[in-house]
């Protein structure tokens, strides 16, 4: 991630939205300068996994997320139809990207959360940078797979954390979260397919399992697992189950 040394450099980030310059003196990272950009940000979802030491694979976009001011949650719970309807099309992505280079700095405007789950990492130049906890990190390539490169990167992020996963954490962040959607189905999913024992999805379980659910947005072919009332990627069978 270290992307320039040498004395005093000015950067310039192109954005569909408008350009912006930073300086940087002598050693400098990616995340150095994405962590410029926003200063209440922090790094999440793909970039997370990497912080939280779950892939060696260099990612060359970085997200960060900038919380938005509380909203009310709504008052009436979804139904079956409403789901169905939200998750047969693509998952939203943020268009507000700067580019510096082969880097890729995307941000985003995550719900209120007054930084739950967030922590801190160092990087490659010794600095600190804000980025979310293990648990909230695997939660929110949960909900957003898009972010995390995919939901078979994600699968392969829970599995890298299975030695290190604290379960009824994620159960405690997931319900301060509140998400309106059933995402403890699909952590539930991914919990399962990472070898995790019964004993500990059954937090999970008592959530309910009141929908079908989805893995991931727009899924075209798809098989379910009813264990999980989920729908997920028929090329996702047999991955995770027996290796």
């Amino acid at each position: 991630f270290l992307i320039g040394t040498g004395d005093l450099k000015s950067l310039r980030l192109t954005s569909p939205y408008g350009n912006t310059h930073r300086y940087a003196w002598r050693e400098y990272s990616a995340f150095d300068v994405g962590s410029s950009l926003r200063r209440r940000a922090y790094f999440s979802h793909g970039t997370a996994i990497f912080l939280q030491g779950l892939t060696d694979q260099i990612p060359r976009v970085l997200y960060l997320n900038q919380e938005q001011s509380p909203k009310p949650r709504p008052e009436v719970a979804p139904t079956q139809q409403a789901v169905d309807r939200a998750f047969s099309r693509p998952q939203r992505q943020s268009n507000y990207i700067f580019t510096l280079g082969k880097w890729r700095f995307v941000l985003l405007n995550g719900k209120s959360t007054s930084n739950l789950g967030v922590t801190k990492a160092v990087t490659t130049t010794a600095h600190d940078v804000k980025t979310t906890g293990l648990e909230r990190t695997l939660i929110d390539c949960s909900v957003r797979p898009a972010y995390a490169g995919g939901v078979y990167q994600v699968l392969a992020a829970y599995r890298a954390a299975r030695d290190r996963l604290d379960v009824p954490r994620v159960v405690e962040i997931l319900t301060r979260l509140d998400y309106t959607y059933p995402y403890h189905q699909a952590i539930g999913f991914y919990l399962t397919r990472s070898g995790y024992p019964e004993s500990a999805l059954r937090p999970l379980r008592d959530l309910g399992l009141k929908y079908d659910f989805y893995l991931s947005h727009d899924l075209r072919a798809k098989s379910y697992d009813p264990s999980w009332r989920l729908f997920y990627p028929k090329d996702f069978e047999g991955i995770g189950i027996s290796d």
